[in-house]
């Protein structure tokens, strides 16, 4: 396993940032360009990424194959990695309920393929800051191919669901948080106490008022991927039996700031807070 490639399945704007601290522990790195945008296409050059063609050849070059991918995708890519043929390790690296990733261990392990959990806490890791966590029986092994980079590795233990689970409680306070900031600046904005929610913010705290426009705004770009991370929050609560509403409806948050995806620029708050209640709803309305 040392001397073979890693083949990474999808390196999006995490996912490269996975594989450039893997290029710089040493490791060659494969990936299909096939179906992936130009500016993937682009940081996946830059950082040395080896282009194998196409899914087939990648399983059967690799012994380890990442996979880093939205929520919702996290068992199409298992699945298609199946069918491929791949004979080695799964890293499944999605922020996803521990009962799914548990799923895709059962589905995996009947075609021979070993699981190995992870879980992404921070941003795209080119600066200290951002831990890959890692469960199951083979944790130890993957987190040996790390061994440079500003990446930080840590086993959590053997039994695959723990990495996942730990970054569903994670998420769901530092991108649940954000979610309720959203909703809560909408509502005053609404009963047009806004300014005064804010002077008693930064009563409380100088800082927290601005902390949380600007959490609002800058969740804008990613808000489309945070809708199924919120909706896997939800179902981890529920599974552990505690109540999954509040991340339900952190989820339709985001889902009504997911058309900001592909936006030149971080929108206004006026108008993040307009597209919560919908464009054509005026401030001024009373209930």
């Amino acid at each position: 396993m040392e001397q073979r490639p890693i083949g990474i399945v999808h390196p999006g704007a995490m996912g490269v940032s996975i594989a450039a601290n893997l290029r710089r522990s040493g490791r060659r790195v494969h990936w299909v360009s096939a179906g992936r945008s130009a500016a993937t296409i682009a940081r996946a050059r830059e950082q040395g990424l080896e282009d194998a063609g196409t899914l087939e050849q990648l399983c059967a070059e690799c012994a380890v194959v990442l996979s880093v991918c939205p929520p919702h995708a996290a068992e199409d890519v298992a699945q298609a990695v199946t069918a491929a043929g791949f004979q080695g390790l799964f890293v499944d690296a999605n922020a996803i309920a521990p009962g799914r990733v548990a799923q895709i261990d059962a589905a995996l392990r009947q075609a021979g393929i070993e699981v190995v959990d992870g879980g992404i806490i921070g941003g795209p890791a080119w600066q200290p800051g951002t831990t890959l966590y890692l469960a199951g029986p083979r944790a130890s092994a993957v987190a040996a191919l790390f061994s440079a980079g500003p990446l930080a590795v840590q086993v959590l233990g053997d039994v695959v669901g723990t990495a996942s689970a730990l970054k569903m409680c994670y998420a769901a306070y530092s991108k649940g948080t954000t979610a309720l900031l959203a909703a809560i600046l909408a509502a005053a904005e609404h009963y047009e106490v806004g300014e005064a929610l804010r002077a008693q913010w930064t009563q409380d705290d100088p800082a927290f008022a601005l902390q949380a426009e600007q959490r609002t705004r800058q969740a804008t770009a990613k808000a489309w991927r945070f809708v199924g991370e919120m909706e896997e929050i939800a179902a981890t609560f529920a599974a552990a039996g505690l109540p999954g509403g509040l991340h339900a409806a952190c989820a339709e948050v985001y889902r009504r700031m997911a058309h900001f995806k592909d936006a030149a620029d971080t929108p206004a708050l006026d108008v993040v807070l307009a597209a919560l209640y919908g464009e054509d709803v005026a401030w001024h309305q009373k209930v």
